[in-house]
C-alpha cells in the first residue's frame, strides 16, 4: 500500500480518508491542525490523538518533508533556500524583508514551459508540478526557520513555474494556506501571478479568493510574443478581457508587473501603448528594471529611462510604482531562480 502524504489533502479530503481508515470525522480535523498550524514533523508529535491511531498513521500516511539544502542572505537581509525535494528535484523559495513584515516567493513547479526570455527558470525548462503539500511545505519549513515567525504575513506564488500550468495543486495549496482552519493567512496577503493563461484565469476567483498579479511586459502582440511566447496562444486581447471580467473585491486592484528591458519594452511609444491596453481596468502597474542574468544579451534601462516611463503613465493617471528589486546580489531577483545549487549557494 502506498503512503498517502496528508498535506496533500483539503480539509474534506481529510475528513473523508479518516473516516475511511475507521475514525470519526474530528480526527480528521486534529489531524490537519497538528500539521498546518502547529507544522508537526511525525505522528507522535500528535499529543490528543490515541497511541492507536498514531500507530495506524504511520501504517498508511505520511508527512514529506523539504530538505533544507543550503540557504543564503542577501545584503538586503533577502534570503533565498534551496529545499530538495522527495525525488531529489531542487526548488528555490526567497524570502523577502519589508519594513514591517516579510514577504515569502513561493514556487509552483520544478521549472517552468513558459519560456519567457528573461527568466532563468524558464531556460532549465519544465521538469514536473509540485504537489499541494510541495507547495505549503515551503512556507512551513521557511516560517520554522524565523526568530519571530509572525512576521511572515504575505504569500506571493511568484517563484519557480507558471502557478496557472500547476491548477489544482495550486488551488489546493492556496486554500490550505488561506483557511482559518488551516494556515490562516489573510487572502489580502495572498497573490498569484501568471504570464496569462486565459482559461485558468477566468476560472480562479470562483475557486479562490486571493489577489491577481500578471505579468505583462508588452503592450502590443508583436513585442509580447517575442517576450513571452504564451502570448502566441493566448494574445492581449484574450487576456485584458480576462482581466476586465476578473471580479474584484472593494478597492482591490489587478496588478500588472511589467519588466522593462532596455530597447524592447522600454520606449515613449511602449508607455503609450500600455495606457491604452490598460485603460479603465482597475490596475496597478510595477516596473521592475530587468534583473541581468549571466550572458544574457538582454539589459535593462538606466535609471533615468525608467523615471521618464514611469512619468508617462502617472501624467495619464495610473498607479505606477518602480520596484527595486531585493536579492540581486544572490540571484535571489525577479527572474533569477534556477532551483540549483549554483555558485551563489556555495
Amino acid at each position: 500500500m502506498s503512503l498517502i502524504d496528508l498535506k496533500d489533502l483539503s480539509a474534506a479530503e481529510m475528513e473523508k480518508w479518516a473516516v475511511k481508515n475507521g475514525m470519526e470525522a474530528y480526527r480528521g480535523r486534529q489531524i490537519r491542525h497538528w500539521i498546518l498550524t502547529r507544522f508537526v514533523e511525525s505522528f507522535d508529535e500528535m499529543g490528543n490523538l490515541p497511541k492507536t491511531l498514531r500507530s495506524l498513521l504511520k501504517e498508511r500516511a505520511r508527512l514529506c518533508a523539504l530538505r533544507e539544502l543550503k540557504t543564503i542572505r542577501s545584503e538586503d537581509g533577502t534570503r533565498k533556500y534551496l529545499y530538495q525535494l522527495q525525488d531529489g528535484h531542487s526548488i528555490e523559495t526567497v524570502l523577502i524583508p519589508e519594513r514591517d513584515h516579510l514577504t515569502l516567493c513561493v514556487s509552483s513547479q520544478v521549472g517552468c514551459a513558459m519560456g519567457c526570455i528573461f527568466c532563468a527558470t524558464g531556460k532549465q525548462g519544465f521538469i514536473r508540478n509540485l504537489k499541494p503539500g510541495e507547495i505549503i511545505e515551503q512556507v512551513i519549513r521557511t516560517k520554522q526557520s524565523l526568530e519571530f515567525p509572525d512576521r511572515l504575513k504575505n504569500i506571493v506564488l511568484m517563484g519557480m513555474g507558471e502557478p496557472l500550468a500547476n491548477y489544482d495543486a495550486v488551488i489546493k495549496a492556496l486554500r490550505n494556506i488561506i483557511d482559518p482552519d488551516g494556515m490562516n493567512f489573510s487572502h489580502r496577503k495572498v497573490t498569484l501571478s501568471t504570464c496569462g493563461l486565459v482559461p485558468e484565469i477566468k476560472k480562479l476567483a470562483n475557486d479562490v479568493t486571493v489577489n491577481l498579479a500578471v505579468s505583462l511586459n508588452g503592450a502590443d502582440n508583436e513585442i509580447r510574443s517575442r517576450l513571452m511566447p504564451i502570448n502566441r496562444k493566448y494574445p492581449l486581447e484574450a487576456l485584458i478581457e480576462a482581466c476586465r471580467s476578473f471580479p474584484l473585491p472593494n478597492r482591490r486592484m489587478i496588478t500588472f508587473e511589467y519588466i522593462l528591458i532596455k530597447n524592447e519594452n522600454d520606449r515613449d511609444r511602449d508607455a503609450h501603448n500600455l495606457c491604452r491596453l490598460l485603460s479603465g481596468l482597475r490596475a496597478k502597474i510595477n516596473l521592475i528594471q530587468l534583473n541581468v542574468e549571466p550572458e544574457s544579451p538582454l539589459s535593462p534601462p538606466s535609471m533615468e529611462q525608467v523615471l521618464h516611463f514611469q512619468k508617462i503613465l502617472t501624467d495619464r493617471h495610473f498607479t505606477a510604482i518602480i520596484r527595486k528589486s531585493k536579492g540581486r546580489d544572490i540571484l535571489a531577483a525577479c527572474g533569477q531562480l534556477r532551483g540549483t545549487s549554483g555558485s551563489e549557494f556555495s
